[in-house]
């Protein structure tokens, strides 16, 4: 079978809806926390390799040291052209790794709504997104990286997805959250929520009407993605 490995940060931000998708394109699924170190790893092993979210910046290198090993990790991968997927605090550092700044917003951006997708996406593998809402949670940003594709935006954040080629996919937003499994989230994240003066009850209700169209949509857009890496 083919090896995907993901890298986590926060137990609860997971594969969500992906892992089911990966498993029927034939990938054995295996998690790395990715705070406690890579020791061992190859960064070229994996036929794919999927970084996910979480609630800190790839600037504090400072507080969390861990990055600067996870962002070398990355660069390494993509300077090999190999498959890689970022989500939300993956999509940074894939920027990061590629020598993209990035750096706090200044705006929360938390909730559901479409992405303006850019004209290439109509032959890409987001198409397939297209007038769907998607999970948006984060209040950082990141630069295009030389030789990155910009893919879509929103109103608040103009830089919501890259590619580079067809082997690297970074994602702003998270097209992987599932419910019920957001109620960890909200429990997970509740500091961040409360000071970005998210109603809880109001998220929830727009979940679980928005989720299931999410995760068909979200399931069809990496299938196509997977279909189209380099043998």
């Amino acid at each position: 079978m083919k090896q995907a490995l993901a890298l986590y940060h926060v137990a609860f931000e997971n594969l969500g809806s992906f892992e089911s998708v990966l498993s029927d394109e034939g990938y054995a699924i295996s998690y790395r926390n990715a705070v406690h170190g890579l020791a061992g790893l190859d960064a070229k092993g994996p036929d794919l390799l999927v970084v996910l979210g979480g609630p800190i910046g790839v600037y504090e290198t400072d507080v969390y040291p861990f990055l600067d090993e996870e962002r070398q990790f990355i660069a390494e991968r993509l300077d090999a052209g190999l498959p890689t997927l970022g989500i939300c605090l993956g999509a940074q550092l894939m920027a990061a790794a590629l020598g993209a700044k990035v750096y706090p917003s200044g705006i929360k951006e938390i909730g559901f709504s479409p992405l303006a997708l850019t004209n290439a996406c109509a032959r890409r593998p987001l198409g397939h997104l297209a007038g769907v809402p998607v999970l948006h949670w984060h209040g950082d940003t990141f630069d295009i990286p030389a030789g990155g594709e910009l893919l879509a935006s929103t109103a608040v954040c103009r830089n919501q997805a890259f590619a580079v080629g067809t082997h690297a996919l970074a994602l702003q937003f998270h097209p992987e959250a599932d419910y019920p499994a957001l109620e960890d989230w909200f429990v997970g994240h509740t500091l961040e929520l409360a000071g970005a003066k998210v109603d809880i009850r109001q998220l929830r209700k727009t979940a679980t009407t928005a989720v299931p169209r999410l995760r068909e949509a979200g399931g069809r857009m990496l299938k196509a993605w997977l279909g189209a890496l380099p043998s």
